[in-house]
């Protein structure tokens, strides 16, 4: 019987590199979360249990329009596209 630790490393043999890399960052991350677990009040502030929200509509954010500094919008923007998922209404 082999561990799970030995059927990952047999499948990373086989494993594209750009697909490492996805794989190292969600590893990463789900090691983070297990160091400090995200709760509903770490991502939301509440007050008296309703959700404070700054800033929830999109004019608010026409502010930063324009304002991008550095030289890799390209490539963030087409990280965007990569890994965003389709709006489900």
């Amino acid at each position: 019987m082999t561990t799970i630790k030995e059927q990952l490393l047999l499948a990373i043999e086989s494993t594209p590199e750009p697909i490492l890399e996805q794989i190292l960052d969600y590893l990463e991350y789900l090691k983070t979360r297990a160091i400090k677990p995200v709760t509903p009040s770490d991502t939301v502030p509440t007050k008296d249990g309703e959700p404070i929200l700054h800033g929830s509509k999109g004019k608010d954010l026409l502010k930063f329009a324009g304002t991008w500094q550095g030289e890799d919008f390209e490539e963030c923007l087409q990280l965007v596209y990569d890994t965003r998922s389709p709006a489900e209404f």
